[in-house]
């Protein structure tokens, strides 16, 4: 009797095996992911809620999986109506538009899928000397715009100025005065330009942190 239960127990332990082997799947075989982020489960999760008959449980369903999506998307921290209006939108995306609830948003029109980004715009302001920077270049546009005025003259002293600090930061050494004020007469097209005998700022040049390593002595041994 006892090897006739072994027997039995050998028989259902292949038999869950074969079921397993035969249930396998293989990413080659399988249905590409619609939005990976959110993994296979949550797919499977959607095409099952499509096929639920009853209208009020479909909708229980979605509401549950919205949840879900909810859960694994809290590395936004973003809890606001935007965000779970964009979740709820995922969901009919994942279903291919075919889950048919009275959702508590509409469903996104298939052109969203199709539509590309809009393209981001890159500033082609040309830079004459690199180390200054577009942010200074664009203040020399600026500060040729402005009308002769004592305000005028501050502002490109105050351009001059930053001019210097730009370049000790490029240069540690001292520079010479003229030459920044020749600088800013090239970068302004000749459109502005200080008193040969303007004397900019003292600025100290920032000096490099050296850091001194000490050396690992070998331990004392204990007498």
């Amino acid at each position: 009797m006892e090897h006739f239960f072994v027997s039995i127990k050998k028989i259902e332990d292949f038999e869950k095996k074969y079921i397993m082997i035969d249930n396998l799947e293989y990413n080659s075989t399988r249905e590409k992911l619609i939005i990976s982020e959110y993994g296979r489960n949550i797919q499977k999760l959607a095409e099952y809620c499509v096929t639920i008959e009853d209208r009020e449980e479909r909708l229980a369903m979605a509401t549950h999986i919205v949840g879900i999506m909810t859960e694994m998307s809290q590395i936004t921290k973003d809890n606001s109506g935007e965000h779970n209006h964009k979740l709820w939108d995922h969901l009919h995306i994942i279903t291919d538009w075919k889950l048919d609830i009275d959702g508590p948003y509409p469903a996104p029109e298939k052109t969203i899928r199709k539509s590309a980004p809009e393209q981001l715009s890159y500033n082609d302001h040309k830079i004459g000397i690199r180390h200054y920077g577009g942010n200074l270049a664009l203040l020399i546009d600026k500060a040729c715009e402005l009308e002769e005025s004592p305000e005028k003259e501050a502002t490109v002293l105050a351009i001059a100025n930053q001019m210097k600090k730009s370049y000790l930061k490029w240069n540690r050494d001292s520079v010479n005065d003229r030459l920044i004020l020749s600088q800013l007469d090239i970068l302004s097209d000749g459109k502005l330009s200080l008193p040969e005998n303007t004397i900019l700022m003292t600025v100290i040049p920032e000096k490099e942190e050296v850091v001194v390593r000490k050396k690992k002595g070998k331990p004392k041994k204990k007498r």
